[in-house]
């Protein structure tokens, strides 16, 4: 079995794992980062292509490789690579598996503090709107700061992204100071994310709504206590995906695998 998997994420390592454990088969496995693919290989991905790639060159690989599965296991918010793949399953006739995180369970939680919005320019005109003191904390990646810095001033902009070159040089192209840059390794336990609201004065967190793998919970925790906002960024809807093509944990990974190929 050989598999094309759009990685990037943290359950994409999660099924690299579990599929090099449990079927024979050859992973190839595409990242926008040469971190994300220095995870992929360590997860057992047996290539990785550290480096985001058109349609079309995707296609190439697809037919010239003889795979037998394409599986998009980006991020919630990687909507458009979604939106490629979906195009690409149809125009090539082939299976296809989109694994998609649950979103987050808010039952017997306090949600008062959240104001869902549906974009990050949204989000920016928010804060300018209502939120005129203290700090921001952006916990959305480096990829979605400038819509939020057309309208929030870089000196109360915090974001907490990967310590890598091309998020370092997207923060020194949209002026945020290099003293505001907090260093991600993970999704942040709910104590760190306190520490990070009152040693820089937040306000006001921004956060996707990217499931429970992506800390979600811990950050509205945390907001709550400290009495603050979290304007959370809604996921976005992908044209013509088919719900039966998604699955949402392994087991059901499992039972789409085992439709398409035997163990």
């Amino acid at each position: 079995m050989k598999i094309f998997l759009l990685g990037g994420t943290k359950d994409s390592i999660n099924i690299i794992k579990h599929i090099k454990e449990n079927y024979n088969a050859h992973i190839l496995t595409t990242t926008t980062t040469e971190y994300g693919a220095k995870l992929a290989r360590e997860g057992g991905s047996d290539e990785t292509i550290a480096k985001p790639l058109l349609k079309n060159e995707i296609m190439e690989i697809l037919t010239k490789g003889h795979f037998d599965l394409l599986i998009d296991a980006t991020h919630p918010f990687a909507s458009h690579i979604t939106q490629t793949s979906v195009s690409i399953k149809n125009e090539l006739e082939m299976p296809y598996i989109r694994f998609e995180r649950p979103t987050t369970n808010f039952e017997n939680m306090d949600t008062s503090h959240i104001r869902y919005v549906n974009s990050f320019d949204e989000a920016g005109k928010l804060i300018k709107d209502e939120f005129h003191e203290g700090n921001v904390l952006h916990f959305a990646g480096a990829n979605t700061m400038e819509d939020v810095l057309k309208y929030v001033p870089s000196e109360r902009f915090y974001p907490r992204i990967l310590k890598v070159e091309s998020s370092l040089e997207k923060c020194e192209k949209l002026n945020v100071d290099p003293n505001h840059i907090i260093p991600m390794t993970g999704a942040a336990t709910k104590e760190e994310n306190l520490e990070l609201i009152e040693k820089y004065g937040a306000c006001v967190m921004i956060t996707k709504e990217s499931g429970e793998i992506g800390g979600v919970i811990e950050k509205i925790e945390a907001a709550n206590e400290k009495d603050i906002a979290v304007i959370m960024i809604q996921r976005p809807k992908i044209d013509n995906l088919n719900k039966n093509d998604i699955v949402s944990n392994l087991d059901e990974l499992d039972i789409k695998l085992n439709t398409f190929f035997k163990k």
